[in-house]
């Protein structure tokens, strides 16, 4: 699912806040930055507003950013819901007892923790980073949570590549995003 095929017209506004940096940071990646974003309040506050639109009613009690862009995104989507966040951080940045979990991306690999009383089991779980490319990190997160008995309800990210087909990791799990770079 893609807010950018409903024509809501602030997707317009979000899509070119995102600056672009080719060959970064290898070459051949087309880096899509959304510091640039950031700097526009008004896109800013229209990307988190269109994703608690979408959540606000689905009864998720944790939102999981991926470290370190979801945790932009994912701390004011959660205390607009009503739930917790839990950050899933790089390895040994959290302390005390972690699940972990390894992941291959589209330059490299990497690793992914969650404090294991971070979830209980039964919790309906939002993932949210401000991108999907090739589905490794997502999937890994997904994995977490579920690991700790959470039902994964949704994965949501700013921007999906399409063309390196991170969707068909996610097992099926619905994926929103607001803009495709294609």
């Amino acid at each position: 699912m893609s807010a950018c095929k409903d024509q809501d017209p602030r997707i317009y506004a979000i899509q070119s806040r995102i600056r672009v940096v080719p060959n970064f940071p290898k070459p051949g990646i087309m880096f899509q930055d959304i510091t640039t974003l950031l700097l526009d309040p008004k896109a800013f506050k229209d990307a988190i507003d269109l994703f608690v639109e979408r959540y606000k009613d689905k009864s998720i009690s944790v939102v999981a950013g991926i470290e370190a862009r979801g945790f932009i995104f994912g701390p004011p989507i959660a205390l607009a819901i009503g739930a917790k966040f839990v950050p899933l951080r790089k390895p040994n940045k959290l302390p005390g007892k972690v699940f972990k979990q390894e992941y291959d991306l589209e330059y490299g690999s990497d690793c992914l923790e969650m404090h294991i009383e971070a979830v209980e089991a039964g919790e309906r779980a939002l993932v949210v980073d401000d991108l999907i490319a090739t589905g490794g990190t997502v999937s890994a997160a997904m994995n977490l949570l579920e690991r700790a008995g959470a039902e994964v309800v949704e994965c949501a990210c700013v921007i999906e590549i399409p063309e390196l087909k991170g969707k068909e990791k996610l097992n099926g799990k619905p994926l929103y995003v607001l803009v495709e770079y294609r």
